[in-house]
């Protein structure tokens, strides 16, 4: 059983962005602050009644966006003091256009990214805005966007940051551009996996990063024997690879209304980690998770009001 009564100090480590996102014609775009890491914070935020601290762990310029950033974050309720300052680099930009069934497109600019170099430089990794967590959440975006040295050395710490306590949760979203190659791609993804507490799959990405049919993916996850692993289906809703009683005929309902599902996973990942710290059982937290992802896709934009 996994100690969530112990968690008081939470490390959500990531990259945030500005985000333009395009109306249906293509000729205006809302100016935002978005990133994965950054949205789950926002619903654990949201949804976490306990006291327990919600940090996030970036890297930001000393510009006008990155103040926004920021700004965001503390308005949200969130910790910002980890969101390092660097006065070479900036924040990264993404266009996010959607189509008539609420499906993403992306375009990045994102190489003079500071996040990038949010735990150091290859010649200098610094893991101390990870010192004294008691939860790290943590995705394959995060991953990605680092250099590889660094990503191997970020998962030393995790492994021995786990030997003492720590509960490391991971989404394994997968976003082929960032990466080398795909074979570099399930190598890293399949060790983070292997130094996971808490995972957050979605099987169409882990379909795609792998090459393999459904059944073949939660055989695979199954494998890598997380303590809690919660395996994502979109409109179908969650299903209990490893850690808890299998939910069995669980009826998920579909959301009634798809505009954007931009945010959708990281909703989810974030309401359910909140509802498990609230105290929820996991089949619990599942229910919620999935009310809170069907209700984010009737909106455009990972944040709703």
């Amino acid at each position: 059983m996994i100690p969530f009564e112990n968690v008081k100090d939470i490390r959500c480590a990531g990259e945030a962005m500005v985000e333009l996102s395009v109306d249906a014609d293509g000729s205006t775009a809302r100016i935002g602050i978005a990133g994965d890491v950054l949205n789950s914070a926002i619903y654990l935020r949201r949804t976490l009644k306990s006291g327990a601290s919600v940090s996030f762990v970036s890297r930001a310029g000393n510009d006008k966006f990155s103040a926004r950033l920021r700004s965001v974050v503390e308005a949200n309720n969130i910790n910002a003091q980890l969101v390092a300052t660097d006065k070479q680099r900036t924040v990264g930009l993404y266009v996010i256009s959607t189509d008539a069934q609420g499906e993403r497109t992306f375009q990045y600019w994102r190489n003079q990214s500071a996040a990038r170099i949010m735990f150091g430089t290859d010649d200098a990794p610094d893991f101390s805005s990870l010192d004294g967590a008691d939860l790290i959440y943590l995705s394959a975006i995060t991953v990605a966007v680092l250099a590889p040295a660094i990503r191997d050395a970020l998962l030393k710490q995790l492994s021995e940051l786990r030997k003492n306590g720590v509960l490391v949760a991971f989404d394994s979203n997968y976003r082929p551009t960032l990466w080398e190659s795909n074979e570099t791609a399930r190598s890293v993804v399949s060790d983070f996996w292997k130094q996971t507490d808490i995972g957050f799959p979605s099987v169409d990405d882990e379909m795609a990063l792998f090459d393999q049919d459904a059944e073949a993916t939660t055989e695979r996850l199954a494998g890598y024997k997380m303590p809690l692993c919660i395996l994502k289906r979109g409109d179908k809703g969650p299903v209990v690879i490893s850690g808890a009683e299998a939910l069995g005929d669980a009826n998920f309902a579909p959301a009634e209304n798809v505009v954007d599902t931009t945010g959708a996973g990281d909703s989810f990942n974030g309401t359910f980690l909140g509802a498990l710290l609230n105290g929820c059982s996991v089949h619990e937290a599942c229910h919620q998770a999935h009310a809170m992802a069907s209700r984010v896709v009737g909106f455009r934009g990972a944040i709703i009001e």
